[in-house]
């Protein structure tokens, strides 16, 4: 196994091991990573300390769940090739090309998870970067990134309903001619980060970000849609959000399987108090029911028939079990 190039000087030995200082207690790191076409020893992946800070302005990522199917002893990676092409498409509003072909990641994806022998629920990161020392700031055209990708165990709630509470956050959400959404950047998620911590200190599970113009745009971290008089609403692309998968998938299996019309259109604040239903989604928050939003009880307060039935069909799709979906899974172990 070759081990990649460090960075070289009087203090090399500064590197930061991934996940040195960050591992959550009784969870063990796991044995490899990919970098740059190669599996590389958890420990032993190091950058110089010099090149942290200023790189995460334009590095941009991907979050994609693998789901462990125990019956059929397999994981399965959701949605792969949607997900490497949002990548590729945050690299390209970054001016920042791939070294690496979708197949080329898509086999370093399924062989980071195999040479880690997870059989359990999973989370891969996909990390592109300007490497070399380039600061992130710097103007740089059509220049080629590095590409990291993590992995780690992280169980599935899909099987453990969950009810969260919501708030409407003070911070507005950004825009498409500020820092865009569709851009699934690092950076852009200090907006989400803000509304997250605002909600928290004020006891609530999750924050409703409105945009510019007052209308509600998605929760801190995932898309969010309201049920009214058997209707599902979600607020358009145009309304800040990010250019989500689950959203789509969760669109699908509302309109396929449940029999629920879906529309795409501005949703007001007050909308929220009096709907149905609302609910949040996104890849690590999977599909969770909103109990209240600023205080206001949403329907019954708890998990309602229209989200009970999604979180089913989800759970199908996801571990491969679905009858119209089985193209959305990647197979793992049986997969080569």
């Amino acid at each position: 196994m070759t081990e990649p190039k460090l960075a070289q000087g009087p203090k090399a030995d500064l590197g930061i091991k991934a996940g040195q200082e960050t591992k959550e207690p009784g969870r063990e790191n796991p044995k490899y990573l990919w970098r740059s076409g190669e599996m590389v020893e958890w420990d032993k992946a190091t950058v110089h300390i010099s090149q942290l800070g200023w790189t995460a302005i334009s590095s941009v990522f991907e979050g994609i769940r693998a789901y462990w199917n125990n019956d059929r002893q397999e994981l399965y990676v959701f949605h792969l090739d949607a997900h490497l092409k949002r990548l590729f498409q945050s690299m390209k509003i970054m001016r920042m090309t791939s070294p690496f072909s979708k197949e080329e990641l898509s086999e370093a994806i399924t062989g980071l998870l195999k040479a880690n022998e997870f059989r359990g629920d999973s989370y891969v990161q996909p990390l592109a970067y300007f490497g070399g020392g380039i600061p992130g700031y710097l103007a740089v055209l059509e220049r080629p990134g590095e590409i990291v990708i993590t992995a780690r165990p992280s169980a599935s709630e899909l099987s453990a309903p969950k009810v969260v509470h919501c708030n409407i956050s003070s911070w507005n959400r950004i825009s498409d001619n500020v820092m865009p959404p569709r851009v699934k950047a690092i950076t852009n998620y200090q907006n989400s980060r803000y509304v997250s911590t605002e909600s928290r200190v004020n006891g609530y599970d999750f924050g409703i970000i409105l945009n510019s113009a007052g209308k509600v745009s998605e929760a801190s971290y995932a898309c969010i849609f309201i049920v009214r008089d058997g209707v599902a609403i979600t607020p358009p692309i145009s309304a800040g959000i990010l250019e989500s998968i689950t959203r789509e998938v969760v669109k699908d299996l509302l309109e396929q399987d449940l029999g629920v019309p879906v529309i795409e259109r501005d949703v007001e604040r007050t909308e929220l108090y009096i709907s149905d239903e609302v609910f949040i989604c996104g890849t690590a928050v999977e599909v969770q029911a909103v109990g209240s939003v600023d205080r206001y009880q949403v329907g019954g307060g708890e998990t309602g028939p229209v989200v009970a039935k999604l979180r089913e069909q989800f759970l199908s799709v996801v571990i491969g079990e679905h009858p119209r979906h089985p193209d959305w899974c990647t197979p793992v172990y049986q997969g080569g």
